[in-house]
């Protein structure tokens, strides 16, 4: 039976279609990169649960509408190499093309409008702000703030009927396989052993581009 083609095709943000990992990068702007940069790096390995460190390292950071903003160019500036391509032939298919991600949402929205995914396909973590733009709270509703989210969001994008992949570059997007998600493990920004094993496939990039023959 083939793998393909998909009637929805998700994209991990960090690593995937950017080169940042923008948590990492709002560490290292409020210099708390010692802090938060080896919570990401295993929480990315599945060395620890999202929930473990989510809120942790956003407590660390206490990133306000500035940094989000600075973030949100810097994701744009920092696109991987055939993003931009491979959402176009992918839509251009017919293909619903959808962003998962547990990054902060207010921050993957410029990147979105960027390569043309609509607003209501970005599914990430809202974040919070008081008045004066300081830094107040994350959604802690958010299925991607928690393990298994990735795989809640593919459950409800499927809907039973659709065929879903999910291009990814961590352990969160290995967990989509549970809603059934056909996994299309990237590494053209960074190589984790954890998704060359347990993806369906593995594609070394590093153009984005290289992904298209298993999804069209």
């Amino acid at each position: 039976m083939s793998a393909k083609p998909f009637d929805v095709v998700c994209f991990d943000c960090d690593s995937t279609l950017s080169r940042v990992e923008g948590i990492d990068e709002l560490a290292r702007r409020a210099g708390a990169e010692k802090e938060v940069a080896p919570l990401t790096a295993a929480a990315m390995a599945g060395e620890l649960a999202l929930d473990a460190v989510y809120g942790r390292r956003l407590d660390l950071v206490r990133p306000d509408r500035a940094a989000v903003e600075w973030l949100a160019q810097l994701y744009v500036e920092q696109m991987v190499p055939g993003a931009e391509e491979s959402v176009r032939a992918l839509r251009g298919a017919g293909t619903d093309v959808h962003i998962i991600s547990g990054g902060l949402r207010q921050a993957i929205l410029p990147l979105a409008d960027t390569l043309g995914v609509p607003v209501a396909n970005v599914h990430a973590v809202d974040v919070m702000f008081g008045g004066d733009g300081a830094y107040c709270d994350f959604d802690r509703n958010s299925p991607l703030a928690q393990p298994g989210g990735k795989a809640e969001v593919c459950r409800v994008l499927s809907g039973g009927e659709r065929s879903v992949a999910l291009v990814g570059d961590g352990a969160t997007d290995i967990e989509a396989r549970e809603a059934g998600a056909f996994i299309v493990g990237f590494g053209g920004v960074v190589v984790r052993d954890t998704v060359k094993s347990g993806a369906d496939i593995f594609v070394a990039g590093p153009s984005l581009t290289a992904v298209l023959d298993a999804l069209l």
